[in-house]
């Protein structure tokens, strides 16, 4: 997603169910007694099955109160309807909704979410959660508000037959970003999520604040079976360093497990479009024995819709 503090949205939520057999991690964790000693899922192998679509390119289009970004100029539709639409256009079969594309957080409207999804074929595979506050804000009353958020967003992953969520590393104003703080509170949300069998995720996103080398601190120092890295292909290139990018995603991929975010382009904040080989990024993400999702997540210049269509024939030819 494209870097910015401007669209992360603080939300809350609430709970149910998945379980699974499958996928057991290397190494060894610490980590609380009754915790499973790593997630259980059964990744799809078949290419197009992996293949996912995020919401974020299409905000435009998606009508929900913390959605700042719809554009009435285009067809709207509730984010109930996004995965029927996903299904139709692109022939894919997972989606990855933003959090603030959720119109309720009601039980009913999240268990009719799920039921038409079941129905359909489809499947929720990492739901992105956007912060306004910090994980390492200097109020220890913050930071643990922000940890409950991501609890309570655990829940609607699981109530939603979601594998994981992706928690956002807000800025704060009065720290800077500390490893030691960061880790002690995502451990708090990691012991949490395990308990649901919830992956979460560290997206390379804010240069400040989710610098791809920060989070491989990390996720080294909490060392935890339930948090991961979600590698996105071209974030980290708005440094403008190729290389720079290429290290990033070399460190992040091995320590990845559900989810990442392919595109080929990114704006900057100066508006600014730096470009990626996709090629070189899926012989990293092959080499490090990925096995998860691949989420769509178009941001270059034209129509969001002929830009996944490109992304998913990419993915594709180089899976």
């Amino acid at each position: 997603m494209k870097t910015g503090i401007s669209r992360r949205t603080f939300l809350s939520a609430s709970a149910l169910a998945l379980a699974g057999t499958g996928i057991e991690l290397p190494g060894k964790f610490a980590f609380g007694s009754g915790i499973p000693s790593a997630p259980h899922f059964q990744f799809p192998d078949a290419p197009r099955e992996r293949l996912a679509v995020a919401s974020w390119p299409f905000r435009g289009y998606i009508i929900a109160p913390a959605n700042s970004d719809r554009d009435a100029s285009l067809p709207g539709m509730d984010l109930r309807e996004f995965p029927a639409w996903v299904k139709k256009q692109f022939n894919v079969t997972a989606i990855e909704p933003l959090s603030q594309h959720f119109a309720s957080l009601e039980r009913a409207y999240l268990d009719g979410f799920r039921e038409s999804n079941e129905k359909m074929g489809m499947r929720v595979v990492n739901i992105p959660i956007d912060n306004e506050q910090s994980y390492y804000d200097a109020d220890p009353a913050v930071r643990a508000k922000v940890v409950a958020n991501g609890k309570q967003w655990v829940d609607v992953a699981h109530t939603l037959g979601s594998p994981g969520i992706r928690t956002s590393i807000a800025q704060a104003k009065n720290a800077k970003p500390d490893v030691d703080v960061v880790a002690d509170q995502l451990h708090q949300l990691a012991d949490y999520a395990a308990t649901k069998n919830i992956v979460v995720n560290l997206e390379n996103d804010n240069l400040i604040s989710e610098d791809a080398f920060f989070l491989v601190k990390v996720i080294d120092k909490v060392n935890h079976p339930y948090l991961h890295a979600l590698p996105d292909f071209c974030n980290s290139m708005q440094t403008g360093s190729e290389k720079l990018n290429t290290d990033a995603l070399t460190q992040l991929f091995p320590r990845a497990y559900s989810i990442c975010h392919v595109k080929d382009s990114e704006s900057t904040e100066d508006g600014k479009v730096v470009r990626v080989d996709l090629k070189k990024i899926f012989a990293i993400l092959k080499a490090s024995k990925y096995r998860g999702y691949l989420s769509m997540e178009w941001e270059g210049q034209g129509s969001p819709i002929e830009g996944t269509r490109k992304l998913i024939e990419s993915s594709l030819e180089n899976i």
